[in-house]
């Protein structure tokens, strides 16, 4: 039976990288990649279980470490100090277009970021927000935005185009 080990390592192998294909977690590969391994071991004649499932082991272990370090490097942008904003996080900063003029005791309006509208509240020292108006996300606060006003200085898509 030990001399077939490999069949059902390969077969394992095989079951994991397919199963990968079905899921989010981006680890089944590496145990597939790691029963492959042991797979091979075996048709070169470690026939020992013990060997084989340490090989298993550690080639699963190692390439799941490498895996991590390297798409924690990929998406941290350590490099330059700032961390990946994704989501609402990614807004601050970002220029968007009033859509619904203010109203009430608050002066809520609506503001379109990236195609999504947001309700938003002009920041501190603003005035109320009338629609048509350009303006840059200064923080969020639960599923709200404030924003101040951003000085015009005419339309970008007209740059660089004749007077008419």
């Amino acid at each position: 039976m030990e001399n077939y080990l490999w069949i059902v390592w390969t077969i394992l192998g095989a079951v994991l990288v397919i199963a990968e294909i079905f899921t989010t977690g981006f680890v089944l590969l590496w145990f597939g990649i790691g029963a492959l391994a042991a797979a091979f071991a075996g048709l070169l004649g470690v026939h020992s279980i013990t060997a084989q499932f340490l090989i298993f082991a550690i080639v699963s272990i190692a390439l799941t470490a490498a895996s991590r370090t390297i798409f924690v490097q990929y998406f941290s942008r350590e490099k330059t100090g700032d961390t990946l904003r994704t989501g609402a996080d990614s807004l601050p900063g970002k220029i968007g277009t009033v859509v619904s003029s203010s109203r009430g005791a608050l002066n809520e309006g609506a503001v379109k970021v990236f195609g999504s509208t947001w309700t938003a509240y002009p920041a501190p020292g603003e005035g109320p927000l009338e629609a048509g108006e350009r303006v840059c996300v200064e923080s969020i606060q639960g599923a709200s935005i404030y924003v101040r006003r951003v000085d015009e200085g005419g339309d970008w898509r007209q740059k660089g185009l004749p007077e008419k």
